[in-house]
């Protein structure tokens, strides 16, 4: 049977939420990137995520809930936390916190943590389709683990067509890289992981922002594994000009056979990252970066950069 593809109705929601309740995958866009969407309290269906991306079980699932009554139920804030979600929700912003006692987000989902990560998508289709469910879904990129992670309908369509029951089209998501982690656990908030949120946004609510020793054995969110995001080709970074053989990935004004953003805005060049690197994989076994700031957003693309290239 043909994949069904969805739009956002009254209709579809009820279709969808009845799917997750049977234990099924749904692929959905956000504003960051597409991801697999399944019920995070149902062990089955997070089986099956991590089966079918090839993810390992000890790399923690974000769960998306609707809004901040919902997170409170699942996680405990302390009050610098909560007036940051206040701040940057519904947005691509990501926080980890204490499981609270009335928390539903199952343990397998979590990893086997005590702490839950949380997020509130500032897009219309997870929004109203936790809303119709009733609880959190948990939503990781939909793409195979370590793989370039989805910005477009196709790119699921591509990866994951045969693992989903059902997906949402929402075209092209705005941001184009993942959301930003924050531990939200300490007197201080802790990168976990940058993304689309810049972290001066976060020291603007909750000053003191640190940025950790992680282990990639032993992830505390997603997104901290050695290699990520990652294409066949093999990259090289930081490039001023392509060698024979490579494709170039341009930022900024010059020749190159695929650019970020010729203007050098950075929020474009996230936009711009995963799939010009998809387009670039297809037809080269090497790519040549060009450099990439590394204030603001361009942390977060060069994060995805440096673990594309391991």
């Amino acid at each position: 049977m043909d994949l069904r593809i969805l739009n956002l109705t009254e209709e579809n929601l009820a279709l969808a939420a009845r799917v997750l309740r049977s234990g099924g995958l749904i692929g959905l866009p956000t504003e960051t990137v597409y991801g697999l969407a399944a019920d995070a309290a149902n062990e089955a269906a997070i089986e099956r995520i991590y089966e079918a991306k090839g993810r390992p079980k000890f790399n923690p699932l974000i769960a998306h809930v609707s809004d901040i009554e919902m997170a409170q139920r699942e996680g405990v804030f302390r009050p610098e936390a909560l007036a940051l979600v206040e701040a940057h929700w519904p947005g691509p912003l990501t926080v980890v916190v204490d499981v609270a006692p009335t928390g539903t987000v199952s343990k397998l989902a979590r990893a086997g943590l005590d702490s839950v990560a949380l997020r509130i998508p500032a897009h219309a289709i997870p929004i109203n389709l936790v809303e119709t469910f009733g609880g959190p879904l948990v939503a990781p990129s939909a793409n195979p683990s370590g793989k370039i992670s989805p910005t477009t309908l196709d790119h699921v369509m591509q990866d994951m067509g045969d693992k989903l029951d059902l997906i949402f089209n929402g075209g092209t998501c705005a941001a184009g890289i993942e959301s930003t982690i924050i531990d939200a656990r300490g007197e201080r908030p802790a990168l976990l992981r940058p993304g689309s949120l810049n972290p001066d946004w976060i020291e603007e609510i909750w000053p003191g922002l640190i940025r950790p020793d992680l282990n990639p054995a032993a992830p505390r969110s997603p997104g901290q594994l050695l290699r990520h995001y990652a294409p066949r080709a093999e990259l090289r970074l930081n490039a001023n000009a392509p060698e024979p053989g490579e494709a170039y990935l341009g930022f900024g004004p010059g020749a190159a056979t695929l650019n970020l953003s010729e203007r050098g805005d950075l929020d474009e060049a996230a936009k711009n990252l995963f799939s010009m690197l998809r387009e670039l994989d297809q037809n080269y076994d090497r790519i040549a970066v060009a450099p990439i700031p590394t204030h603001g957003l361009g942390e977060g693309i060069n994060d995805r950069l440096t673990r594309a290239a391991k």
